[in-house]
């Protein structure tokens, strides 16, 4: 595995400030989708800078983007300097046979300096065979390493690829945030472990935690009830993209309201 040098702390660097607001939590929308989903799972992004456009306008203070649509973007953002840009830098396949699958790296941590991204992020599916798992891991302590010459923050999000959301698969996943962390991750980002695993992370761990949305699964009321209990419980930011831009856009626009009110109203500042 790469050794990772000088690792910088960058709570308080711009561009950590970029992505995360003072006095609330963060909504990051990720639009990144294409890069290892198929189209029947994208139901609601078949034009991601149309929904780009559309999300700006009701309170999202960032976008998670791939290479490409940091590209077709910079217009849009380039005139709207609030919002905050994270750039996925890795891709899978397959993503639902974790256990064969491999991922590879599909652009450096200098493609995003140079297109001026606040924060890049990577995959960590920890379900892959144990030669996988060596792989990934050097990718991730070189990207770390690479990172750090450029005070470039760096999200890993891991996660068990495919697998429903057991008692089991949660528990694994709040393990393996301890894996992300000690690698050098300066953010993680896991799908919501409850209440209760999500302050034991926020306390453990002295770097910012994301929670992401996921599918959209159950009511309107239960995915604001998940909200509110995550920021609730300290997460400083929301990576909500599905559970969003796969609504109908009158109950999308409504959920980004409500969104913004939990992200300012339940926010614990650390």
């Amino acid at each position: 595995m790469t050794a990772v040098k000088n690792v910088p702390n960058l709570l308080n660097s711009y561009r950590m400030q970029r992505l995360f607001p003072q006095g609330r939590a963060a909504i990051i929308c990720p639009i990144d989708h294409g890069i290892i989903f198929p189209r029947a799972l994208m139901r609601g992004l078949e034009d991601p800078v149309a929904v780009l456009n559309r999300l700006s306008a009701h309170g999202a203070t960032g976008f998670m983007l791939s290479p490409g649509l940091v590209k077709q973007t910079q217009v849009e953002l380039g005139q709207a300097s609030h919002l905050s840009r994270v750039m996925a830098l890795d891709g899978f396949y397959n993503l639902t046979d974790a256990a064969t699958g491999i991922g590879n790296l599909i652009a450096t941590v200098e493609d995003a300096v140079r297109l001026g991204v606040d924060c890049v992020k990577l995959l960590m599916p920890w379900n892959v065979s144990t030669q996988e798992k060596v792989n990934l891991t050097e990718r991730l302590g070189k990207v770390v390493s690479d990172a750090a010459k450029w005070d470039m923050p760096v999200m890993i999000e891991p996660v068990l690829l495919g697998e429903p959301r057991s008692k089991e698969v949660i528990a694994a996943e709040f393990e393996v945030a301890r894996i992300a962390y000690d690698i050098g991750a300066d953010i993680v980002k896991i799908a919501f472990p409850g209440p209760d695993y999500t302050a034991k992370l926020v306390q453990e761990l002295k770097v910012p935690l994301v929670i992401a949305g996921g599918p959209m699964t159950g009511s309107f009321e239960d995915a604001v009830r998940e909200v509110r209990d995550t920021v609730a419980a300290g997460a400083q930011g929301l990576i909500v993209g599905r559970n969003v831009w796969s609504r109908e856009p009158a109950e999308a626009e409504r959920m980004m309201a409500e969104l913004n009110r939990i992200a300012r109203e339940n926010y614990v500042a650390r």
